[in-house]
């Protein structure tokens, strides 16, 4: 008997050994797809031109496109809920040309820092009062904060350069703890927005507002306040995704970055964030803003169009909604 029972406990129970892949892929199926697909493009484009593998193109890939997996943080917690802001790439060049005359007409560095976060939560806060109390769309209501910013911007400014700007104010440019500043603050707040979202009580109402309205009503969550609130943590985080933007060059323009908020809208879709909220996470679509920074230097590495970056965008768009909604009839019906 003691025998047998000895090796009935050494003997491994079916799949034990797999138990740990199949959790990680049923939680993180979507963020491991983006980084094997980037281990795969970082190894076979080295191959082809070991300069892609270069320390000044890969701070390029990484560091000059912090800003967009920074606002993106924002705009998947605005997505999961059910929402979507198609003027945050208005806002950013907005609060961009904010920033940059505040640090060129001698008011403190921290304050040219301070005022695109404060401006974009204030401004993002009275869309989702809008959208939260007036019951406009969300889509309704940033379009028209879009004209409003982009008109506003061009009409007072003329797209003017601001140069000259002071060396302190540029804090993109800055190293720390050995790694440059926009690709710690990235790995940061993608961290710190990944733990809220998933421990916090306000975090996880995120999810159930997207999921089911209805239940998340009858659960007592306040619907209204919470939209209002993830509109407001969504402009923050276009403020500092501003601040990584607009100090990583000796020169801001006046005017509104072309495609970026489809690429910010983007880079949460393709990372998993489901388009009918409910579903995903910000290291999804951290990871999808780094693909596609890398997916653009390959196409030049391997003397390929740039212009193909965005229909490469467009079919991993259609293929990821069509996956989602796939998953969703499997799991509903």
């Amino acid at each position: 008997m003691t025998a047998t029972t000895d090796d009935t406990q050494a003997a491994p129970l079916p799949g034990k050994g797999n138990a740990f892949i199949r959790y990680a892929y049923r939680s993180y199926g979507q963020e491991l797809t983006i980084l094997c697909a980037i281990l795969i493009m970082f190894v076979s484009v080295g191959l082809y031109s070991p300069r892609f593998l270069s320390f000044d193109n890969l701070n390029s890939i990484f560091a000059g496109n912090a800003y967009i997996a920074v606002a993106a943080i924002g705009m998947s917690m605005l997505i999961i809920t059910g929402q979507i802001d198609v003027s945050v790439g208005a806002l950013i060049g907005v609060l961009a040309t904010i920033s940059g005359t505040l640090a060129v007409s001698g008011y403190p560095v921290w304050l040219a820092w301070l005022m695109p976060v404060v401006i974009g939560m204030a401004i993002n806060a009275v869309v989702g009062i809008l959208v939260a109390y007036g019951r406009i769309p969300s889509i309704i209501a940033t379009l028209g904060m879009l004209s409003v910013l982009k008109g506003g911007l061009v009409s007072v400014t003329g797209g003017a350069w601001i140069s000259n700007l002071p060396p302190d104010f540029l804090l993109a440019q800055r190293v720390m703890l050995g790694v440059p500043f926009p690709i710690l603050a990235m790995i940061v707040l993608t961290v710190f927005a990944s733990v809220w979202l998933k421990y916090s009580a306000l975090g996880r109402s995120l999810y159930a507002i997207g999921g089911n309205r209805e239940a998340a009503l009858a659960a007592g969550i306040r619907i209204q306040r919470r939209i209002v609130m993830v509109f407001t943590i969504h402009g923050a985080f276009a403020g500092l995704a501003t601040i990584l933007f607009a100090t990583q060059l000796q020169v801001i323009q006046s005017t509104v970055p072309p495609n970026l908020e489809l690429t910010i809208i983007t880079a949460a879709v393709i990372g998993g964030v489901s388009v009918l909220g409910g579903t995903g996470t910000v290291i999804g679509s951290t990871l999808a803003a780094i693909l596609f920074a890398t997916i653009g230097s390959a196409l030049i590495f391997t003397n390929v169009s740039a212009y193909w970056l965005r229909a490469v965008i467009g079919l991993l768009i259609l293929i990821t909604v069509l996956a989602d909604m796939m998953r969703r009839r499997k799991v509903w019906g």
